[in-house]
């Protein structure tokens, strides 16, 4: 089961490539639009999210010491952040544009989220 914790772990950190770097790419273009590479992303974030979180119990329960409890404050603060994220993306994805205080929300959020990941223990 570790090895498929692991996997989510990748796909996790594949998504928040998509998410962020879906983002970047549109910091010097015009008109700023939601990307797939954003929308794909958040989507993987909260799938692999759930799951990651869902896998932790039962690999705490086989082994204590290797695997730590989540600690669900932090993660129910993230989830908070996605949720907002993926409501903002389905919101403008049909748009041809979306303003750039839209797009800053969307790659602020997902940029705090990984900050909240690494700080936050």
């Amino acid at each position: 089961m570790s090895f498929v914790f692991n996997i989510l772990v990748v796909l996790h950190f594949l998504g928040l490539a998509s998410l962020i770097g879906g983002f970047l790419v549109q910091i010097k273009t015009s008109p700023r639009v939601v990307n797939n590479a954003m929308f794909h992303g958040a989507l993987t974030q909260l799938v692999t999210g759930i799951l990651l979180v869902g896998l932790s119990y039962p690999l705490h329960k086989s082994d204590p010491e290797e695997y730590g409890l989540p600690d669900n404050a932090k993660i129910a603060v993230k989830l908070l952040f996605l949720l907002v994220i993926i409501g903002l993306i389905l919101a403008n994805r049909k748009k041809p544009s979306i303003t750039t205080g839209v797009w800053a929300a969307i790659g602020g959020l997902a940029i705090l989220n990984v900050i909240i990941a690494v700080f936050w223990s």
